[in-house]
C-alpha cells in the first residue's frame, strides 16, 4: 500500500471503474414470483456458473460486480436460496442494508431453516438501527442450532444494547444536564486538571485560561502517532475551543472564495488517522488563502476516531475562519453507539469526556454553501447554473436531497439542530442519509433509511436554488469519486481502503474563486496493527465487517 497521488481537472471526472451504487431495486424483487419456477436444467449450470464467477469478485472486494452476477444467477434460478443469501453479503458490502434485507428474507422464504440468511438478515437489522428485529432472527437460528454459542453471546449483547438505549431515552425524557455546562462547570471545581507527571505537548496557559497554537497541533500529532493520548483536561479544552464556534454558525454555513483562495472538500474519513494525515500532507493545513471543509463521518468504523476528531477539532479552535465541518450521519448517537466512536472515547477519556462530544456533534452544521467571487473561467457547454449574481456556487452535504421539491436554502439555513438527533425522517434525516440514483424520481432507500433521489430531481433543486452542483460523501467510490447527474451531482469519499478491505482509493475536490474544480487521489498508507471497529462494545464489532 505504498502512498501515490494524482490529480485530474474538471474535465475528467472518474472512470467508469467508479463503484457505482446499485440505485434501485434489482428488477426480480418486483417481477418474480413467489412461487417455485420450474428450472432447467440448462439455466441451473448458467446459475452456477455465474455464482462462481461472482465468488470470485466477492473474493477480489469487488463488491459491486458480485452483486451483478449473483443478479444474473437469479435470473437464471430464482428458486436457489443461496443466491439471494450471497447477494445481500455483497449487498452488505456496498452498505446497501436495506436491499440486502430483502434478499436474505427471500433467502429465508425459500429456505426456512437457512441459518446463514438469518444471521445476514440480523445484521442488516443491526446496520439499520432495528436491534429489536435481529433479536428475532438470532433467537430463530438458537432454535435451528441450540449449540451454536457465538450467536447466544450476539443475543446476548443485543438486549444489553436495547435496554442500554431504553434507558437512554428515559434519561432525556428526564432532561439530563447539558455536557458543555456540566463539563465547564467540573472544570470550575478544580475536578480536571492535568497530571503533574504528564509530559506531552501543552497548551498555552495564561490568565486562568488555555489558548491553542499551531505548534501544539503539530506536536499533538506526533504524540498521536506515537500512540499516546491527551489529558481529559486538553480533550475538553479542543472540543470546548471548537464548540464555541458551531455554537454560534447557522444550520447552513457561507463560504466564499475571495481572490486566490481554494478550498478542499474532504468526504468521510472514518476514524483512519494515518490516511488523514496523509490526506492532510495533500492538501496542506488550513490558512487565510486555503479552506478545508470536512463533509461529515470523520468518526466510526476506524480505530482512530478521537485522533482524528481531536486533530479536526483543533484546527477549527486555532482557525475558526479557514476550517468548516459538516455533519456526517456517523457523528450521532446511534451510529456512534454501534459503530464503535463511543466505545473509544469512552475507553481513551471516559464517560463525560463522549457526552461531551455528543453534544457537541449536534452543533456541527449540516450543509455548507461554498460560493465563487469571480465569474467562471470558461464558458462551458451546456451552460452552468449559477447564482443570482452569475456566480458558482456549490451545496456541500454529507448525505443529499430531499423526498420533496422546492426545500430552499433559507429553509435549510434555519433548521433548528443543536441538541438534536436526526431520526429517521425529516429534512435533518435527508441531508444526512440520502443517496443519489441513476432513474429519475425518486426511490426507496437502498440503505433503509432515507430516500434517493434521480438526476431530475437533483436538477430541478439545483436550479430552483441557483446552485452550480451538489457535492456530497455518504459512499464510497471506488476511485474516491464520482460525477454524477449530468455533473449536477458528486460524490467524494476520503478513505482509502475502507475499513482495510474495500480497495478504494481517496479523493478530495479543490475549488478556486472562480468555481473551478480539481480532483485529487490517493491511496491508502500503512498504518499499526489495530483492527476497524476495535472498540465496538458488547461483542457485536465481527457483525459488522
Amino acid at each position: 500500500m505504498c502512498d501515490t497521488s494524482s490529480s485530474s481537472n474538471s474535465n475528467s471526472p472518474a472512470t467508469s471503474t467508479s463503484t457505482l451504487p446499485s440505485s434501485a431495486p434489482s428488477p426480480e424483487l418486483k417481477n418474480l414470483s413467489l412461487e417455485p419456477a420450474q428450472i432447467s436444467e440448462e439455466d441451473k449450470a448458467e446459475a452456477l456458473r455465474f455464482k462462481g464467477e461472482a465468488n470470485k469478485a466477492f473474493t477480489s472486494h469487488d463488491y459491486l460486480g458480485a452483486a451483478r452476477l449473483y443478479t444474473a444467477a437469479i435470473e437464471k434460478n430464482p428458486n436457489e436460496p443461496t443466491l439471494w443469501c450471497n447477494r445481500a453479503y455483497a449487498r452488505m458490502k456496498l452498505e446497501e442494508y436495506g436491499y440486502a434485507l430483502s434478499d436474505a428474507t427471500r433467502a429465508i422464504e425459500l429456505d426456512p431453516r437457512y441459518v446463514k440468511a438469518y444471521y445476514r438478515r440480523a445484521t442488516c437489522y443491526m446496520q439499520i438501527l432495528k436491534p429489536q428485529s435481529a433479536v428475532a432472527d438470532f433467537k430463530k437460528i438458537l432454535t435451528l442450532e441450540p449449540q451454536n454459542e457465538a450467536i447466544r453471546t450476539q443475543l446476548v449483547a443485543t438486549q444489553k444494547l436495547i435496554r442500554k438505549i431504553e434507558f437512554e431515552k428515559a434519561i432525556e425524557v428526564e432532561g439530563e444536564r447539558n455536557p458543555v455546562e456540566r463539563c465547564l462547570e467540573i472544570i470550575a471545581e478544580g475536578g480536571c486538571e492535568v497530571d503533574k507527571t504528564y509530559a506531552g505537548p501543552k497548551l498555552t496557559y495564561e490568565n486562568g485560561k488555555y489558548s491553542i497554537t499551531h505548534e501544539f497541533i503539530k506536536a499533538m500529532i506526533e504524540w498521536f502517532k506515537e500512540g499516546k493520548t491527551l489529558p481529559k483536561r486538553y480533550v475538553w479544552e479542543i472540543v470546548l475551543g471548537a464548540h464555541e464556534h458551531f455554537a454560534k454558525a447557522d444550520s447552513l454555513v457561507d463560504v466564499n472564495l475571495e481572490d486566490g483562495v481554494t478550498c478542499d472538500v474532504i468526504g468521510d474519513v472514518h476514524g483512519q488517522f494515518y490516511d488523514m494525515l496523509h490526506l492532510l500532507s495533500m492538501t496542506s493545513e488550513p490558512s487565510e488563502k486555503h479552506y478545508l471543509l470536512m463533509n461529515g463521518d470523520l468518526v466510526d468504523r476506524g480505530s482512530w476516531s478521537i485522533e482524528v476528531i481531536l486533530t479536526a477539532f483543533a484546527y477549527k479552535w486555532l482557525y475558526p475562519n479557514y476550517m468548516f465541518i459538516n455533519r456526517g450521519n456517523h457523528e450521532t448517537k446511534d451510529m456512534n453507539r454501534t459503530y464503535g466512536f463511543e466505545g473509544e472515547a469512552k475507553h481513551k477519556h471516559g464517560e463525560q469526556s463522549y457526552k461531551l462530544f455528543a453534544h457537541v456533534f449536534t452543533t456541527l452544521p449540516l450543509a455548507t454553501l461554498v460560493s465563487a467571487t469571480k465569474p467562471p473561467a470558461s464558458q462551458a457547454k451546456p451552460a452552468p447554473i449559477l447564482s443570482p449574481q452569475g456566480l458558482k456556487r456549490y451545496f456541500v452535504v454529507h448525505g443529499g436531497l430531499f423526498s420533496k421539491d422546492e426545500v430552499t436554502l433559507e429553509e435549510i439555513r434555519k433548521i433548528d439542530r443543536i441538541g438534536r438527533q436526526p431520526g429517521q425522517e425529516g429534512l435533518m434525516c435527508e441531508l444526512l442519509w440520502t443517496d443519489p440514483q441513476e432513474a429519475p424520481g425518486r426511490g426507496p432507500s437502498k440503505r433503509g433509511v432515507g430516500i434517493a433521489f434521480g438526476p431530475d430531481v437533483t436538477k430541478r433543486w439545483c436550479t430552483l436554488n441557483g446552485v452550480t452542483g451538489i457535492i456530497r460523501s455518504h459512499e464510497v467510490r471506488q476511485d474516491g469519486y464520482q460525477v454524477e447527474h449530468d455533473g449536477l451531482c458528486t460524490t467524494v469519499f476520503s478513505a482509502p481502503n475502507y475499513v482495510d478491505q474495500a480497495g478504494n482509493k481517496g479523493a478530495f475536490i479543490r475549488i478556486d474563486s472562480t468555481g473551478s474544480q480539481q480532483y485529487f487521489q490517493y491511496e491508502a498508507s500503512l498504518h499499526p496493527p489495530m483492527r476497524p471497529m476495535a472498540y465496538v462494545q458488547g461483542g457485536l464489532g465481527s457483525m459488522f465487517l
